[in-house]
């Protein structure tokens, strides 16, 4: 049986969406993907709608901040949300006007390419973040009716900050998330590792002189930036390694240039969700040693981790005692390597996806 399988997304966050293509077309299946907006670090797009009011670029962001301290007080949009699981509601008056001209100026747009693309045609879509194209949730109630399946696949800040779409939620066949924290915060929600093509690249020589550190943060509150840069750049001063900060690259130049790094640290703290994302999962394809922190609940579930722990507080001696340390940096790297072909090398990742197909009937 050929399954025709559509992805529908805000953007082309990480490059899993053209992963996702190729790999279901590989296995002689159809595949489109659709996104809201164009993805800022250049990733391949297949249908994108170019949609306005791209809260995803940092500026927007930063608006959506400002307006939600209205409602939630200092933390803003940031403010995480409670509920098992959360559900999404409008927070007032303003947003709610707001909402309603963007889904009016939004609609017509999307009924084109729904025509255009033959979108209702698909036996399997996969509903990245876990939202419709509008609040109404239209199309999805249309899609019910039909009888498709329907896979919601959460990311951070859709559990954490929005909450689910009641309708979409009601009807899933399905819930998936890459990160361990959105575990509890969904009754029926299972885990997937981030897929990537792990055998990309080959671990190199360390650097001849200074040990070269990187890190590349998409969004600095998130990363516990202050602390990391903070490190870094006094370690740089006292001469033990060469700092590479990241930021505001295509995803082309970033990875040229984490690619060059000795150690690579993703994040300290969990305020953007627990342990690691796909900014590990390319340093560890690399061979790279990687600094993250792991809390215990993430320790327990992933007790073979490669990641060098640390946190805020221990981050600066422990990249001391590794820039002075070469044969530690090279071990953690080559095992690094080992451990992230075995979990989130695309060709297992999608063995697991299509288990849980079989079990929603396919």
């Amino acid at each position: 049986m050929i399954l025709k399988i559509l992805y529908i997304s805000p953007e082309n966050t990480v490059g899993t969406l053209t992963l996702w293509r190729k790999k279901h077309q590989e296995k002689g299946n159809i595949c489109r993907t659709v996104t809201f907006f164009r993805s800022p670090k250049k990733f391949e797009e297949d249908i994108c709608l170019n949609l306005p009011f791209n809260f995803t670029l940092p500026f927007m962001s930063k608006i959506r901040n400002i307006f939600f301290k209205l409602y939630r007080g200092t933390d803003g949009y940031y403010k995480e949300k409670k509920g098992y699981p959360p559900v999404w509601g409008k927070e007032g008056f303003l947003d709610g006007l707001f909402l309603k001209i963007k889904d009016i100026i939004w609609k017509p747009i999307i009924l084109r390419a729904i025509k255009k693309h033959d979108l209702y045609n698909f036996d399997i879509y996969h509903f990245e973040s876990g939202i419709d194209f509008l609040k109404n949730e239209f199309f999805v109630k249309e899609l019910e009716k039909r009888g498709k399946k329907i896979i919601c696949h959460y990311h951070g800040e859709d559990l954490r900050n929005r909450g689910i779409m009641p309708f979409i939620d009601k009807v899933a066949s399905l819930n998936i998330t890459n990160e361990v924290d959105l575990l509890e915060k969904h009754p029926k929600i299972n885990y997937l590792f981030l897929p990537y093509n792990t055998k990309l690249f080959k671990i190199r020589e360390l650097s001849k002189k200074k040990i070269r550190v990187a890190h590349a943060p998409t969004n600095r509150l998130y990363k516990g930036s202050i602390y990391i840069i903070q490190a870094c750049k006094k370690l740089e001063k006292d001469g033990l390694i060469k700092f590479d900060l990241i930021e505001g690259y295509s995803h082309k130049v970033a990875l040229e240039k984490k690619n060059k790094a000795d150690i690579f640290i993703d994040q300290v703290g969990d305020r953007g969700g627990w342990g690691y994302g796909m900014n590990s999962v390319e340093s560890l394809s690399m061979g790279i040693c990687t600094l993250t922190e792991i809390n215990d609940k993430y320790n327990n579930f992933i007790p073979d981790h490669p990641f060098v722990n640390v946190n805020k507080d221990t981050l600066f001696e422990k990249l001391k005692e590794l820039a002075l340390d070469r044969n530690k940096i090279n071990s953690f790297g080559i095992n690094g390597k080992k451990w992230v072909e075995k979990y989130h090398d695309i060709e297992n990742v999608s063995k697991k996806l299509y288990s849980y197909y079989n079990t929603i009937g396919f």
